[in-house]
């Protein structure tokens, strides 16, 4: 799947852990330069292949650093909007001033880095795609999670937009992320081990799930898929009123 990505340069912004470094891990192996971005170096970097991700620090909630960050790619092939996220909060009691730092980092970041990378991509003659990441909150929110939950399903309407204004030189997709065990799963999911029993594939996705995702969204396999919404959920959760039944 990946021999099509060879010299191809990716952008992965959260990329330094987590499910970002999956990510660019695996378009690493399938023979990409990548570049990821972060507020702070970490201590190591993403490398497969004989190939270590570049890091670029940005604030990618601020537009200027989108575009500077964009300019410092060069040729841009790929963009994974990966950075996200949110602590719960209760809607009653939150601050203007977190809604508005939840918004910019799961709606407006991944706005402005992809009109930053369009302007790349339609320049080049075989344009390019955008990647953003989302959340099953965009389609089922849970208690705590109203602004994040606002801003990822906002997520999927840019993405169906943009790849409706943007093709064919740009193709733009979304991938609706579940539950991941990541090493900070137990901090936000609680007991992982009890989690598996309410995914219909048993268990909770590994970040390499979500990476194979975005190396088919981004090969020449997908080059007819814009505008798609991939889930990688392990078919989302048992209704509980099967689970309270013992079904």
């Amino acid at each position: 799947m990946g021999e099509d990505l060879d010299g191809r340069k990716v952008l992965v912004t959260g990329g330094t852990r987590g499910i970002g470094r999956a990510i660019a891990t695996a378009f690493l192996a399938a023979g990409a330069e990548v570049v990821v971005c972060g507020r702070g170096e970490p201590d190591s970097l993403p490398e497969a292949g004989g190939r270590r991700a570049r890091f670029a620090a940005a604030d990618v909630r601020d537009a200027a650093a989108c575009r500077t960050l964009v300019r410092q790619c060069g040729r841009l092939d790929v963009l994974v909007n990966n950075a996200g996220g949110s602590p719960a909060a209760e809607a009653a009691e939150v601050s203007p001033r977190f809604v508005d730092k939840v918004v910019a980092l799961n709606l407006l970041a991944p706005f402005y880095l992809a009109q930053a990378a369009c302007q790349v991509m339609r320049r080049q003659p075989d344009g390019g795609c955008v990647i953003n990441i989302g959340s099953v909150s965009a389609h089922q929110p849970a208690p705590g999670t109203a602004a994040y939950s606002a801003a990822k399903a906002g997520l999927l309407m840019l993405t169906r937009a943009l790849a409706l204004e943007w093709a064919p030189q740009v193709r733009v997709n979304h991938v609706t992320v579940g539950m991941v065990a990541t090493e900070a799963a137990a901090d936000h999911y609680g007991d992982v081990a009890a989690l598996n029993g309410v995914v219909p594939m048993g268990r909770l996705a590994s970040p390499a799930d979500v990476a194979a995702a975005c190396l088919f969204l981004a090969s020449k396999q997908a080059a007819y898929v814009t505008g798609a919404d991939l889930a990688v959920h392990g078919g989302g959760e048992v209704p509980s009123r099967f689970l309270a039944a013992g079904g």
